[in-house]
């Protein structure tokens, strides 16, 4: 479980989000809803210390994932970056093939692939999620196969292999939008996240490739939590377990879907569902 306590953002003089308390249910798809200029993002952001990357940027409360507080000084952020992956809302594919850009992460971070392979065989997550691939843990395979495995494993689990199965080796910037950030969902899985952060994931895409992406993300939650931040009401609908809903930087409510949905506490959450207010 994650869980953000009175955590403040503050950009510069100005108060982005304020005094932000919420525990993010495991293996459930949680949307972070409101309008334009709420601090959805940056509460999101700040769940992988993304915002260390902006300057005059400062943080307060706690932030605490499997126990440990994100924020404490001796923490590795590039294990934290690994453990919590990001999506964001438009794809930039590394510049290489498409073979490259998912065996990237896995290369980078020296995962041991043969390990990951054996136990995702274990709990049968081949087959489940990906069709049959064949046995791939009774004997010992060398680096570049398992390496070629964990590519097809991931393209399959972000619902792109059969669109990619003949180009793997072209430049991943040839592939359509929707492509592309069903690659990047790859890119991110290929690091074996626990949790996946997904910014307007789908609002540069077509109404296909968007529920492409929806129905991907309904599979994963099976193994991943998952947090998705989206102006679009009707995605939260379809898509989140869970709902918080932001407005001026307060977290106005949270509680399950259907709840959120059928009975708001908040009278600004009945004006933002009802659409007086956006």
């Amino acid at each position: 479980m994650i869980q953000l306590k009175k955590v403040s953002v503050s950009y510069g003089d100005h108060e982005v989000i304020r005094d932000v308390e919420l525990d993010i249910p495991e293996r459930q798809i949680v949307a972070i809803i409101g309008p334009s200029g709420c601090g959805k993002t940056t509460l999101l952001k700040s769940m992988n210390r993304l915002l260390d990357l902006n300057e005059n940027v400062r943080v307060s409360g706690d932030i605490i994932i499997d126990g440990v507080s994100i924020y404490d000084n001796g923490l590795d952020v590039t294990d934290l970056r690994k453990k919590v992956g990001f999506l964001s809302q438009r794809p930039h594919p590394l510049p290489m093939s498409v073979y490259d850009n998912v065996a990237f992460g896995p290369r980078i971070h020296r995962l041991d692939v043969s390990d990951i392979l054996s136990r995702i065989s274990r709990i049968g997550q081949f087959e489940d999620l990906c069709g049959r691939i064949g046995p791939i843990s009774r004997t010992r395979k060398s680096r570049r196969e398992s390496l070629r495995l964990l590519v097809e494993y991931y393209l399959r689990l972000s619902g792109l292999w059969d669109e990619v199965k003949d180009r793997l080796h072209v430049p991943a910037t040839r592939l359509s939008i929707g492509q592309q950030q069903r690659l990047a969902l790859a890119r991110v899985l290929s690091i074996e996240p626990e949790v996946i952060l997904a910014d307007e994931p789908t609002s540069a895409l077509d109404p296909i490739s968007s529920k492409l992406v929806e129905t991907q993300f309904r599979s994963l939650k099976k193994k991943y939590t998952i947090v998705v931040v989206t102006h679009i009401l009707r995605q939260a609908k379809r898509l989140a377990d869970y709902i918080a809903f932001m407005y001026m930087g307060d977290l106005v409510e949270h509680k399950p879907a259907g709840e959120f949905f059928s009975k708001p506490d908040d009278e600004r959450t009945r004006a933002y569902i009802s659409g007086e207010i956006s």
